[in-house]
């Protein structure tokens, strides 16, 4: 007998709801399976047959986060004593040793809690920038693939690399780098496994060099070759500190968007993690090609890096998303707070009247949707993903008194959504992940952390 499908689901009349599109969805909206299939206008009934009415009254209504950029790993390392006030290259030269010391526990782990994490946030679409392989973690991304299809979340998995150690100019230590004809045969095994081009893909796989200081210019451009050749999107590091470029110029002669260049990776479907310290004809330059930005904002504030010149950005062609980054350079993982810290830089930088709230959520839904070339993602439309985020006003003092839901949002700071859903299904119902005993996950992941600090 052939399986029947669930009725339609009517999530309706919500205290407040932004689509992303300026549509009127103030009635809720109808979902079959993993699409949404109607918006309903307030006050109206749905034209959906036998849609069966789920009341969402109270409840804020967004389209679900997507988090452009991040390292699932470093939640290991959080406040890690070490690294504290330090700049990036510090930063990263005291924390190097304790990467290597990952096992596939640690990353199994790391990425459950991480991803954990981001949906409680309201974040329904992650990257994860892995770039750490050795002798026991040379299965990483395929741990990372179960642990995501274990929660139900929506990846795209970039397999990061680092060849260029120590001993040949570059920044990491020697331990912590790999052969380069091994991280390509390793790209191309990942991408023929896992990676799914479908509009609806829960699992994607991108190539991710890790940054100009580690990893060779022919590295990046071999990546490139294999990307174009596979249909992948290319992601990396770069414009994230002064250093960076200093270290381009009296290694390679160029500053690092030529760099970049040479490589072959100035074309649609690259995103760059950072984007600070650009000039104004580089910007031009990667808006001209297409090239994507993901804006750290917490990351860059946490390691004083800069202010990224979002919308300068925008207006040169650059589709611009949001990323919480590593935990370690912003020890959390909650891209809704995200969304309040880039609204706030980004008035710092441009001016109050220059940018409003539902521009910082532009930026964690279309905008990351536009970098990953996602369509069907960021959205609340018909024919769209069923990916969505409920949060609820009421659970806090600090909404008590606001005038408009959407903008306390993000200017009171929401910190958790009360349910999530992703691909048409229920991860997230009252503050809990479906399924997670999140003591244990908190307890395992704490125990990991110790050991790896340790040593």
């Amino acid at each position: 007998m052939q399986k029947r499908e669930p009725d339609p689901l009517w999530l309706a009349e919500p205290a407040a709801c932004w689509t992303g599109s300026g549509a009127d969805a103030g009635g809720g909206i109808v979902i079959a399976g993993n699409r949404i299939v109607e918006l309903v206008p307030s006050g109206a009934a749905p034209r959906t047959p036998g849609a069966r009415r789920e009341s969402i009254a109270g409840l804020v209504l967004l389209p679900g986060l997507i988090n452009c950029h991040h390292h699932f790993y470093q939640t290991l390392t959080r406040a890690f004593p070490a690294a504290q006030d330090k700049e990036l290259f510090a930063w990263l030269q005291a924390l190097y040793p304790v990467w290597a010391g990952i096992d596939g526990e640690a990353v199994t782990v790391s990425t459950e809690l991480a991803l954990c994490e981001l949906l409680l946030s309201g974040c329904t679409a992650a990257v994860d920038h892995h770039y750490l392989f050795s002798a026991s973690t040379g299965d990483a991304i395929d741990r990372q693939v179960e642990a995501a299809a274990a929660l139900g979340a929506r990846v795209v998995l970039t397999r990061g690399s680092m060849s260029l150690g120590a001993s040949r100019g570059g920044l990491p230590p020697d331990s912590v780098v790999q052969d380069e004809d091994a991280i390509v045969a390793d790209c191309e095994r990942l991408l023929a496994r896992y990676h799914d081009p479908a509009d609806d893909a829960l699992c994607q796989v991108a190539l991710a060099p890790c940054s100009p200081f580690s990893v060779s210019g022919e590295l990046m451009a071999a990546v490139a070759t294999l990307a174009s050749e596979r249909g992948a999107l290319l992601h990396t590091h770069l414009g994230e500190t002064e250093d960076e470029n200093a270290f381009c110029l009296e290694h390679y002669g160029k500053r690092p968007v030529d760099v970049l260049e040479e490589a072959g990776w100035l074309r649609p479907g690259t995103w760059l993690a950072h984007g600070i310290h650009f000039t104004d004809e580089e910007i031009a330059r990667l808006g001209a090609a297409g090239v994507a930005v993901s804006h750290c904002p917490s990351s860059n504030l946490f390691l004083g890096s800069g202010l990224c010149p979002v919308l300068d950005l925008e207006a040169a062609g650059c589709p611009v998303g949001l990323g919480v980054d590593g935990s370690a350079s912003n020890d959390h993982s909650n891209l809704m707070e995200e969304v309040r810290q880039a609204l706030l830089v980004q008035r710092l930088r441009y001016g109050s009247a220059a940018v409003a709230a539902t521009d910082a959520l532009r930026w964690a839904t279309g905008g990351g949707a536009a970098l990953l070339e996602r369509p069907a993602l960021g959205r609340l439309e018909e024919g769209a993903l069923a990916d969505l985020a409920l949060f609820d006003p009421a659970e806090d003092l600090r909404f008590s008194g606001a005038g408009d839901l959407i903008a306390a949002l993000v200017t009171s700071g929401a910190r958790r959504a009360r349910h999530v859903m992703v691909d048409g299904r229920w991860r997230v119902r009252d503050y809990a992940v479906e399924g997670v005993d999140l003591d244990a996950l908190r307890a395992q992941h704490a125990a990991c952390a110790r050991r790896l600090q340790q040593g």
